[in-house]
């Protein structure tokens, strides 16, 4: 709204708008404009920073996610990422239902990714109930964490392909995720929301025909990534938007919460399933992927590397998965088996039990993290003794990776954007819970 006063700054009569209506405003307006000096000058609109919003409706944002960007020409001089455009209160619905009924709520969180979530919620939750699933279903955790490491892998792969203008990899990589998926849907019953994992155990077993078809995909599939990886290794334009683009050093990306293969592309080889080992990975042989050049292009070597490595882990689950249960017989705390239910008035009780008032944990508090492919994913809880969770924190590695953002883009250009946020492999539904 202007002054009442006359409107003398850049105008030679003076013009009072206030109080008239929208119509006459611009007529008032106009007409000054026509009577103005042509002597006076404006500064050159190019002298100055133009601010600039990326997002939140993007396609290369990888969700709804807003930069907003103060930029020199097209050079970056400030960067700022907004979260919430996303935020569905996850947590807080954890705080009003069972801790069995959660489970498919955390296939939503990094739904690139839905195997991962599900293991570290439940490890937390087991951790807390002070249980253990039985062997057969450690190993079978492993092996489907493994595969949704692939998945993920060949999102970020093909995605960050995409975004510096390479489109071909993206649809290769598809078809090898389209793979996977079918043997999700094999083993699982279900290609992408799982909820596959369960408090002391699994779903169900695997049958001799989903080890067939994993066995099958993980013997054509270091063929197909290496088509994938010559295709854009001698991609010039790739290379160049990509190389020196993004630098984080080890203690920039230690202080800014960096994990997984992001803090790992910066030379810290930092890996929860060989530091703080869970499941079966302390009985896996398999290395951990660092590079030293911390760039776009060093996260998207980590990143290639890796897929071959789970490859190797998944040969060796196939090789030593146990035969036996996939269930801890823990009636109180682990939905009994159906053959149990109908059988047994114990079970049935306890089945009515858990379904109704959740299971009965004790007081404390427990936190679980695991290696996701993002980095460390991890689940806090404060338990009362009550069937559902007091308060749940999760611990999102896209969130807390996104928070390099302003340091890496400065000083880009406004072209560098998508490699650095490609090669970051950020997923919003984690990110903005």
């Amino acid at each position: 709204m202007i002054d009442k006063k006359p409107a003398t700054d850049f105008f030679d009569a003076p013009v009072i708008i206030d109080g008239l209506p929208p119509k006459e405003k611009r007529s008032k307006l106009l007409q000054a404009l026509l009577d103005m000096d042509p002597d006076v000058s404006f500064e050159d609109p190019l002298e100055n920073d133009m601010v600039l919003n990326m997002g939140p409706s993007h396609p290369a944002t990888h969700g709804v996610l807003r930069i907003l960007l103060r930029l020199d020409g097209e050079t970056i001089i400030s960067a700022m990422p907004e979260l919430g455009y996303l935020h569905r209160g996850y947590e807080k619905i954890a705080e009003n239902e069972t801790y069995h009924e959660f489970i498919t709520h955390t296939d939503r969180l990094d739904y690139l990714q839905p195997l991962h979530n599900n293991v570290a919620y439940i490890l937390a939750v087991e951790k807390l109930l002070g249980i253990e699933a039985p062997p057969r279903a450690q190993y079978m955790r492993t092996l489907l964490s493994e595969l949704a490491r692939i998945s993920s892998h060949l999102v970020g792969f093909g995605v960050m392909a995409m975004d510096v203008g390479a489109m071909t990899l993206l649809l290769w990589c598809f078809r090898e995720r389209e793979k996977v998926h079918d043997i999700f849907d094999l083993v699982v019953g279900a290609r992408f929301t799982t909820s596959f994992t369960r408090i002391g155990g699994m779903g169900q077993d695997i049958t001799d025909e989903g080890l067939a078809a994993i066995r099958a995909f993980i013997e054509q599939f270091p063929e197909r990534l290496d088509e994938g990886e010559r295709l854009l290794n001698r991609n010039r334009i790739f290379f160049d938007r990509c190389r020196h683009t993004g630098v984080i050093s080890a203690e920039q990306a230690l202080a800014i919460g960096f994990t997984g293969p992001n803090l790992r592309a910066s030379g810290v080889p930092l890996d929860l399933r060989r530091d703080a080992p869970y499941l079966v990975y302390d009985q896996m042989d398999f290395d951990v992927i660092t590079e030293t050049e911390g760039d776009s292009l060093a996260r998207y070597y980590v990143r290639l590397r890796e897929m071959k490595e789970s490859v190797k882990i998944v040969h060796q689950c196939l090789e030593k998965i146990p035969q036996g249960p996939v269930h801890a017989h823990e009636p109180k705390k682990v939905l009994p088996r159906k053959e149990r239910i109908y059988t047994r008035m114990e079970e049935l009780i306890h089945d009515f039990m858990i379904i109704n008032d959740g299971v009965d944990p004790p007081s404390g508090e427990v936190y679980h993290a695991i290696e996701s492919s993002k980095g460390q994913l991890g689940f806090h809880i404060v338990s009362r003794g009550e069937g559902h969770p007091w308060r749940i924190k999760i611990r999102s590695p896209s969130f807390c990776n996104l928070q390099a953002l302003p340091m890496l883009l400065k000083g880009h250009l406004l072209s560098d954007i998508l490699a650095v946020l490609g090669s970051l492999d950020p997923v919003m539904g984690e990110a903005d819970k």
